[in-house]
């Protein structure tokens, strides 16, 4: 690995650098190694291994600039991770798979290994199951995705579901307004998505000609979608029968995704979801995957992963302490008092 760097310009530099050298400091933080600029060059000074892996992500800024990539904050965190992970060539491979381009000509593109994957199986699959935590992008990549298949003529309209579910404790009551402006409020995220994909003019033109169709999961009953991209979000808030009643509405030269968060569930009773059952009944069903995205796919800000991380530590210490406090060994008597043995025992 080489000891200095020498900028093309002054603005991969400051690219490079960051904002008052944000993205520098926080190299140096993780991996305990000084960088500074000498006559033009960039040094990196402190132990071999470390000064390898700052190199590495350092190497990797550079080329993500002259590719005209925007540099943000999860962007560094994440390459940070990935060198120490040894998985940064992966995730760079990544970064460059495109999925389609945007109403503004800009490439949406995978941004982990994980993202990567499971656009791969969204093109192979019939049906693909994804299940993860939020900010993995499940839905986002899925709109994308079918945005390309209908630029390509693979399929002739786009169909997008979810449950019209409250979420967590809110109660909203009556809403006013017809029935579409009742269950828009639900759909709201699914719009976002179109629009950031189509842009919202175009996005409106595509619902008005029905090409593009949003509704709530209930008005999939009875159905038989053909030629179409079915997107079923927030899986995790339906129950199996639900999401049988969802699955069997595949017709002809369909495709179909059915996403969710199975640690957000906001249905009254966590055990009526009907996710994982229905990912554990189908997983071997051919022309079906189920794929699973983690914590480390979260490309929204920073803390998302963080908070993420800090629930999951936090559901698995609630599990342990469950366990220990159940937990009854194999062959041990218990005595009321010590040294006393239970009634009807010598």
């Amino acid at each position: 690995m080489q000891k200095e760097w020498e900028f093309d310009s002054l603005d991969q530099q400051k690219a490079v650098f960051g904002a008052q050298d944000q993205w520098v400091n926080m190299i140096e933080k993780a991996f305990h190694v000084e960088i500074g600029l000498r006559d033009g060059l960039m040094e990196i000074r402190g132990e071999n291994a470390d000064r390898v892996l700052a190199g590495c992500v350092i190497d990797s800024l550079m080329q993500l600039y002259n590719r005209g990539e925007t540099i943000r904050d999860e962007m560094v965190s994440r390459l940070i991770e990935d060198a120490e992970n040894g998985s940064l060539d992966q995730t760079f491979a990544a970064m460059d798979s495109v999925v389609t381009m945007n109403y503004k000509g800009l490439p949406i593109k995978c941004k982990t290994p994980g993202q990567q994957n499971y656009v791969k199986m969204l093109r192979e699959k019939t049906v693909t199951i994804c299940i993860g935590p939020a900010g993995t992008g499940k839905t986002y990549l899925a709109v994308a995705q079918a945005a390309q298949e209908l630029k390509d003529g693979t399929i002739e309209r786009i169909i997008m579901s979810r449950p019209a579910i409250e979420a967590g404790e809110e109660r909203l009551g009556f809403l006013p307004g017809d029935l579409a402006q009742k269950v828009d409020p639900y759909l709201r995220p699914l719009y976002d998505a179109l629009n950031d994909v189509f842009g919202p003019e175009r996005a409106d033109k595509l619902r008005e000609k029905g090409i593009v169709e949003v509704a709530p999961l209930a008005y999939m009953r009875g159905r038989t979608l053909n030629h179409a991209r079915i997107i079923i979000d927030e899986g995790q808030n339906a129950s199996l029968s639900t999401l049988k009643m969802a699955l069997t509405r595949l017709g002809e030269e369909s495709r179909m995704v059915l996403t969710g968060d199975v640690t957000q569930i906001d249905l009254p009773r966590k055990s009526d979801s009907g996710l994982e059952k229905a990912a554990a009944i189908l997983s071997r069903v051919e022309g079906l995957g189920v794929f699973r995205l983690t914590n480390r796919d979260v490309v929204r800000n920073k803390i998302v992963k963080d908070i993420v991380r800090a629930f999951e530590k936090a559901d698995e210490e609630k599990e342990r302490k469950h366990y220990y406090t159940n937990r009854r060994p194999s062959g041990e008597r218990f005595h009321s008092q010590a040294g006393q043995a239970p009634k009807g025992e010598a």
